[in-house]
């Protein structure tokens, strides 16, 4: 059974992710748990708070729920890791939710693994908004695209040019997933376009995508395509195929 930890460590640890969030992840939108809520613990807390104590290292659901056990003697399942990455935002990776990275770090079905303070999860849907919010920066936008969604062209109030019995109502998309919805970075696109497989996509000012912003996206691909990308990957960073693959046979 993992040691319950004491306040002040509970209580240092839980600083210690506050200052480096401050710095590094409030400006996207990823969410710090409370460290408690009334006179207990809360759960999401105590993850982080223990997945943070093993930076670097992989965790197991059943370590995890030992631990949670010393607070809450009757839990039985632990969600919190899952949520705290792919919800919150906090660089945890699942050896089973599909990561690509997990293989990277050795991370099996069943673990966990907090990688850095540094940086978001890979995937974090949710990246703040941090942009001018005034109706006056939105309507020039949309004015300046005619009304009309920069990837489809389908033309706001009107039925969608892919979907008829769909009405085009114009929303704020990401150019580039990565970062912050800036006013460079925004371009009006409709509902069906800014979906969320938006974040595998960079699109340029005219809503065509130019980039990829997730590799996973080439695991949707036919197996041709992921032999033709893997080969020019191969060519292109000989050295660090050689690396990749030393890592993965020792």
């Amino acid at each position: 059974m993992e040691k319950k930890l004491s306040d002040l460590e509970l209580s240092n640890i839980y600083s210690n992710i506050e200052k480096e969030w401050k710095i590094n992840l409030k400006k996207f939108g990823v969410t710090l748990p409370k460290l408690k809520n009334g006179s207990g613990y809360t759960k999401d807390s105590l993850v982080l708070v223990y997945l943070y104590k093993n930076i670097g290292k992989a965790i197991s659901k059943e370590e995890l729920t030992s631990f949670i056990k010393e607070y809450y003697p009757k839990t039985n399942d632990v969600q919190q890791a899952r949520h705290l990455g792919q919800q919150k935002g906090w660089f945890i990776l699942s050896g089973t939710r599909g990561d690509i990275e997990a293989k990277e770090h050795g991370i099996k079905a069943g673990e966990y693994m907090l990688i850095t303070l540094e940086t978001h999860y890979p995937n974090f849907t949710n990246l703040r908004r941090n942009y001018n919010k005034t109706d006056s920066f939105w309507e020039q936008m949309k004015k300046e695209y005619s009304y009309r969604c920069a990837t489809c062209g389908s033309e706001e109030g009107k039925s969608n040019i892919h979907y008829p019995s769909s009405i085009t109502k114009l929303q704020k998309g990401h150019k580039d997933p990565a970062k912050q919805l800036t006013k460079d970075n925004t371009i009006p696109q409709c509902e069906k376009c800014n979906r969320a497989d938006r974040n595998y996509f960079i699109y340029d000012n005219k809503g065509r995508v130019v980039k990829i912003a997730n590799p996973k996206v080439v695991l949707r691909s036919p197996l041709k395509v992921q032999l033709d990308t893997l080969k020019h990957l191969i060519m292109k960073f000989p050295n660090k195929t050689k690396e990749f693959i030393s890592g993965i046979l020792r």
